[in-house]
């Protein structure tokens, strides 16, 4: 099992596993009912040029999140 990191700092292509996330708020509310729960596979598509938003694909979709969002998911990476 490899160390866990922030979503906020993936590499763009890589492919990571949710492991946590904040359980309140409603910003965290509406990304578990879009499909990012723990478990959940997901990819880092692309960043804007000045780092906020990213793009990820979750669940067959492209989701776009805020850094700010993105700073308190935790994940673990995959091959």
């Amino acid at each position: 099992m490899s160390a866990s990191l922030k979503l906020s700092e993936l590499t763009v292509g890589a492919s990571a596993i949710v492991r946590e996330y904040p359980k309140t708020g409603s910003a965290f509310v509406r990304l578990r009912e879009m499909g990012l729960l723990t478990g959940t596979r997901i990819t880092l598509i692309r960043t804007a040029p000045m780092g906020d938003p990213l793009e990820i694909k979750v669940r067959g979709y492209n989701l776009t999140l805020r850094k700010s969002e993105a700073e308190h998911v935790l994940v673990e990476l995959v091959a």
